[in-house]
């Protein structure tokens, strides 16, 4: 992993590159999210957008979302089929955590429940299980909501911008 940087995603071209991974991959074949959910997704400028950079190629993305009711929602994490299990996803996540923590206790994300692997990476890394949304995105399936955190909201220090 030390040939790994995470930088923001920075062209249309990059992000076209992730849509066509994302849309080619599970679990977003089974959610129905093709390659035009996907690159709308990761271009949306409400969200921020990091990319995992591998021997100069793309190798996986992440994307949060820091508005809304879930301030600091992991919302997509894609790793290359070719690049799995090398550390990437969990350089992403972590990545992710630092970024969020310094603005939030809280980590949340969901999880489909027809993706074991993804939910055994994320209970390594810490992540409890909160809740569960039955036939969210399609039915049949739930998607599993997950949290870690660092501190209650109410005793929480938020960084300051030198931090």
């Amino acid at each position: 992993m030390t040939d790994t940087t995470i930088r923001p995603l920075a062209t249309a071209s990059e992000a076209a590159v992730c849509a066509e991974m994302m849309a080619h991959t599970e679990p977003w074949i089974t959610l129905g999210r093709d390659y035009t959910a996907a690159y709308q997704s990761i271009t949306d400028t409400t969200k921020e957008v990091y990319v995992a950079i591998t021997r100069n190629q793309i190798a996986g993305l992440i994307v949060l979302n820091l508005n809304g009711a879930f301030v600091g929602y992991i919302q997509s994490v894609c790793v290359a089929r070719d690049r799995r299990g090398a550390g990437i996803g969990t350089a992403l996540i972590q990545f992710a955590e630092q970024r969020i923590f310094r603005h939030v206790p809280n980590v949340f994300l969901l999880v489909s429940s027809f993706n074991p692997q993804a939910q055994r990476l994320y209970k390594r890394l810490g992540y409890t299980v909160i809740g569960e949304l039955h036939d969210y995105v399609i039915a049949g399936a739930s998607e599993v909501l997950l949290r870690k955190t660092i501190a209650p909201l109410a005793t929480f220090t938020r960084a300051t911008d030198s931090d």
